[in-house]
């Protein structure tokens, strides 16, 4: 599953707005919005913040 798919699916789990999420990423709101709308790709940096964030939601899911 790609990265974008799995942030919007964590976003509808977490009941959380793109303005929550842009947030909790250090990015703006716009820039979310880009991603999910296809216009841009996250780079690199947010790319790796992105996989820390699922990363931490795998780890917490796995300890249940």
């Amino acid at each position: 599953m790609d990265l974008l798919h799995r942030l919007k699916e964590y976003r509808l789990e977490h009941k959380i707005s793109q303005e929550k999420l842009a947030a909790i990423l250090g990015v703006h709101f716009i820039t979310v919005n880009r991603w999910f709308k296809g216009h841009q790709k996250p780079n690199m940096m947010q790319e790796w913040h992105i996989k820390k964030l699922l990363g931490q939601k795998d780890n917490k899911d796995s300890r249940k």
